[in-house]
């Protein structure tokens, strides 16, 4: 269940939060009230995973520590940079503001997913390099997930629709008409690869 309820959450400080980002669970799950540790069976990168948590456990910080998936970043830990942005059952979250124990029984995909053979790039992760796109890269693992949620939902997106689905990713390096000229050059690779397939 996605909320509107942080949508001016950082109003205060000239920064919104787009709700997309923001999940908060099923809150009809009953929640534990044990403090030790816990499993959770969730699905990440398309394997089936088990991992022992604390109710308190942030997902970026399995996804990092425990299982050692480095490209989520973890940057202002409080939802406002998208650094940390990956796919919950296809929509793009914030990991830092989502408890391990919520993720029971859901998808999770980060960058390192996104090969399927683990050999070759992903159409956006060649785009990105083609548009010299990335600058540190520190953001754009998370960028690079906002534009698949975007591209597996509209193949042939507008630049305003690129520019809305990425709005919940700060980039301190470049301008971001490189990030958008980038999902644009892969929206048409994924076309191509379509039609020819």
């Amino acid at each position: 269940m996605y909320s509107d309820f942080h949508t001016n959450l950082g109003k205060n400080i000239g920064h919104s939060i787009p709700t997309r980002f923001l999940y908060f669970g099923d809150r009809n799950k009953p929640r534990s009230t044990n403090l030790n540790l816990e499993s959770v069976e969730f699905t990440v990168n398309g394997k089936l995973t088990q991992v022992s948590v604390k109710p308190k456990d942030l997902l970026s910080e399995i996804l990092r520590d425990r299982l050692g998936l480095l490209s989520n970043k973890i940057a202002c830990n409080e939802g406002t940079c998208g650094s940390c942005t990956i796919l919950l059952d296809g929509e793009p979250v914030y990991s830092c503001l989502i408890l391990a124990l919520d993720c029971d029984e859901k998808s999770v995909d980060t960058l390192e997913g996104l090969s399927k053979d683990g050999r070759h790039l992903h159409p956006i992760q060649e785009s990105f390099l083609t548009t010299d796109s990335a600058q540190c890269g520190f953001c754009t693992p998370g960028i690079i997930m906002s534009a698949k949620s975007l591209l597996d939902k509209n193949p042939e997106p507008t630049e305003d629709e690129v520019k809305i689905a990425l709005s919940g990713n700060v980039c301190r390096c470049t301008d971001y008409s490189r990030y958008i000229d980038a999902v644009l050059l892969a929206a048409k690779q994924m076309r191509n690869q379509a039609a020819n397939a």
